[in-house]
């Protein structure tokens, strides 16, 4: 991670980005900086994730962590965050993410959350994933946190790209955040 991204979670705690990868190895390397970042800055660290990639990042996070930096990170189950109620509804999902937070809101911790998007199949309405996507960015805001989310770039017709970037008032991009220009489009 940049030091302007690094330096942009700093100084503004309601960032909602948009991380398109190409490479596996590249998005964990992205996670786990995220994830480090995070904990030295003494935030609790959401990662929602694939279980298939999950001890890779775990894997890589021990060898930069300490024992006590890992009570920091906290994985929760792409699968069972995005499906919660058998399919993909976004009030199911908001009301399992706000369960999710509800701890480090009590202790009125910081916290910051990376969500895994991944669809095996087109199935679910696009509309859906709008839906939700505009929760979470009102849902960064209400609760001031720093929240990444990773679509598979090779998964993303244009269509889906171009909502996604609607929905992302930023965009990680080669290591750097920048804003999203249709996000400012879509609010004019």
């Amino acid at each position: 991670m940049n030091k302007n991204m690094l330096q942009l979670f700093e100084e503004c705690r309601d960032v909602h980005v948009l991380y398109s990868y190409e490479e596996t190895e590249k998005y964990i390397e992205q996670v786990v900086a995220y994830a480090k970042h995070g904990v030295e800055a003494g935030d609790y660290v959401i990662l929602i994730e694939n279980p298939r990639l999950t001890p890779k990042i775990q894997t890589e996070l021990k060898l930069q962590l300490s024992e006590q930096q890992m009570e920091f990170i906290h994985f929760v189950k792409s699968y069972d965050f995005y499906y919660s109620s058998g399919s993909y509804h976004p009030p199911a999902i908001q009301a399992y993410f706000e369960k999710t937070i509800e701890p480090y809101l009590a202790k009125q911790a910081t916290f910051r959350s990376w969500a895994h998007v991944e669809w095996a199949t087109m199935e679910d309405p696009i509309h859906l994933v709008k839906d939700f996507e505009k929760i979470i960015d009102v849902a960064v805001k209400e609760y001031e946190f720093p929240l990444i989310c990773a679509y598979a770039n090779k998964s993303m017709p244009k269509d889906i790209k171009n909502m996604l970037l609607e929905v992302h008032p930023y965009v990680l991009v080669e290591d750097d955040v920048v804003v999203s220009d249709l996000y400012a489009a879509a609010e004019a």
